[in-house]
Order: C-alpha cells, then sequence, then structure tokens
C-alpha cells in the first residue's frame, strides 16, 4: 500500500469525523482529528481541556498556537509515519504555512484534499438533532451558525491555496454515510491519490 498523507475538510457538520474514520481505516492510517483530541482533554478536565472548554463554549475556535502544537506532536507518532489522515487541521491559511512547516521536517507532503460539500441549513438541522440525541450543550443555533460564518472566513480560504496545488477532491457530504463513503473512494481512485 502505498502512503496517504490526506486532510478532509468541510463546513462544521458535514460529517467529517465520520467519513474520516471510515477512510482511515480503508487507508490503514490514523485519523488524526483535532476535535477528538480536544473532547478528551475537556472529559479529563486536564488544563489544557478546561482552557478549550471556555473556548469552544463561546463558539470560537481553539487558538493557532495551541493547535499547531497539539498537530505537530501527533504526527510524530509512530503510528502516523507512512501516513495519515487530518480531520479539522489545518483550518486557516496560517496553518496550512504550519502544516507545511511541520511536513518538511520529513520531507513529506499532502497527497489529497477531500473537500466534503454540505448545504449551510442541511448541516445546522444535522447539528442541531446531534445536539438533542447527544446532550452536547455547545451544539446551541447560534454557536452552530456562528461556526459556519467562521468557517466560511477563516477556513474556505485555504481550499484556495490547496486548489493551486491541485490536490482538492470535491465530494458531495449529504447523503447516507456509505453513499459519501463511496464517494470519496471513487473520487479519490479518480485522483490518483490513495490506493
Amino acid at each position: 500500500m502505498s502512503t496517504s498523507r490526506l486532510l478532509i475538510v468541510g463546513p462544521p457538520g458535514a460529517g467529517k469525523g465520520t467519513q474520516a474514520a471510515i477512510l482511515a481505516e480503508r487507508l490503514g492510517v490514523p485519523a488524526i482529528s483535532t476535535g477528538d483530541i480536544f473532547r478528551a482533554n475537556i472529559k479529563e478536565e486536564t488544563e489544557l481541556g478546561l482552557q478549550i472548554k471556555s473556548i469552544v463554549d463561546s463558539g470560537s475556535f481553539v487558538p493557532d498556537s495551541l493547535t499547531n502544537a497539539i498537530v505537530a506532536d501527533r504526527l510524530t507518532w509512530d503510528d502516523a509515519t507512512d501516513g495519515f489522515l487530518l480531520d479539522g487541521y489545518p483550518r486557516t491559511t496560517d496553518q496550512v504555512v504550519e502544516l507545511d512547516r511541520i511536513l518538511s521536517t520529513t520531507g513529506d507532503r499532502l497527497d489529497a484534499v477531500v473537500l466534503l460539500e454540505a448545504d449551510t441549513d442541511v448541516v445546522v438541522d444535522r447539528l442541531l438533532k446531534r445536539a438533542q440525541e447527544q446532550g452536547r450543550a455547545d451544539d446551541t443555533e447560534d454557536v452552530i451558525r456562528h461556526r459556519q460564518e467562521i468557517y466560511k472566513e477563516q477556513t474556505a480560504p485555504l481550499i484556495e491555496t490547496y486548489d493551486a496545488r491541485k490536490l482538492v477532491v470535491r465530494v458531495d457530504g449529504i447523503g447516507t454515510v456509505d453513499e459519501v463513503s463511496s464517494r470519496i473512494a471513487d473520487a479519490l481512485e479518480l485522483a490518483g491519490a490513495a490506493k
């Protein structure tokens, strides 16, 4: 199997976490989710977790400096040597620059960027339903819509950066888990990014 260094992006609620887990398992690489790392620290009430909780509860994103350090450390783990799938990082063009720097220390680069595309109202409805089912206090409609706006302002420009590098693979993120997973596999195969 060839190495696969991928990134999955899309608006909050587009199903990135679910699809990242499926794709990472298929490729035999770890799915590295900054959100999962943050939530684990919040649950364990670590110093980092308490700091992150106050940021997340306000609907904001964790500062680049903190996120960059966490990702840089995680990519040094043995399971990421032959590839990885990043979920939730980078979110901004500044983080793209930092990820380039981190990867350049080992002579690596991204193979592809999977962009899950989804209508804002559809993902807002999806997240409100999830909030009710899982009791997630941070998922109020105002906070969800605020995150969608932050995504558009800060994260969408990184797509332009990766588009210029011809790394973006666009996938319709609306449908059943299996339908979207199949679309991702087909799109990556077509792009020759993951075997």
